[in-house]
């Protein structure tokens, strides 16, 4: 059975939210301490939609035509983290869904906070899929606003006021392009709700 594929639009949102990234980077300036490197936004588990899965199992699969070992090493640490994170995973994990009850929601907190992201290459601390990974990745570190709250990496904006800080913000999608493509993703795969990177990889795997 041939895999879903990306929403056409896809291409379209990536443009859009890098395009965002750059201009709040440029603003940022030294204030921004993201790099190659440094890994601070790979540790712990956070969830991704169905149309940020579909677009890190195409990473894979790009990725496996043109360099399969390194592939493998990413397929290998997925199912390894799979495993080990199962039994204590806030829903399903024969499906890699969330689940959205306020029990699951407490476990939520306290679930893999110290769970390296699969897709991390251990000695370069560098995503593997970095061409292909979820938009939260692509907007974490610059200043974005979410619940009303200008959030930043705390390594970043060290001693700088609330009044520079949002003179950097991020407006990654300013036309909700996600929404209308996650709707897409979702009935190409016959899959909804949130998932995490271990599960959309490890799935890919088999």
């Amino acid at each position: 059975m041939p895999r879903p594929k990306l929403p056409a639009g896809d291409t379209q949102l990536i443009q859009i939210v890098d395009a965002a990234l750059a201009d709040s980077v440029r603003r940022s300036g030294a204030w921004l301490a993201c790099k190659p490197g440094c890994a601070q936004c790979c540790m712990g588990v956070f969830t991704i939609n169905q149309l940020d899965a579909l677009r890190l199992q195409k990473g894979l699969a790009t990725l496996a035509r043109s360099d399969p070992e390194r592939a493998a090493r990413v397929r290998q640490r997925a199912r390894e983290a799979a495993a080990r994170l199962a039994p204590d995973f806030p829903g399903d994990p024969a499906t890699g869904r969330v689940d959205q009850s306020r029990e699951a929601y407490t476990r939520w907190n306290d679930f893999a906070n110290l769970e390296p992201c699969a897709a991390l290459d251990p000695q370069s601390k560098t995503c593997d899929l970095y061409e292909y990974r979820p938009l939260t990745c692509r907007t974490f570190g610059p200043p974005v606003r979410s619940e009303g709250e200008l959030g930043v990496c705390e390594l970043c904006f060290n001693g700088v006021s609330d009044e520079e800080i949002a003179k950097c913000e991020m407006y990654p999608d300013p036309d909700n392009l996600e929404a209308a493509l996650l709707k897409k993703a979702e009935a190409a795969t016959g899959k909804s709700g949130e998932t995490i990177v271990v599960f959309a990889l490890a799935g890919n795997a088999r």
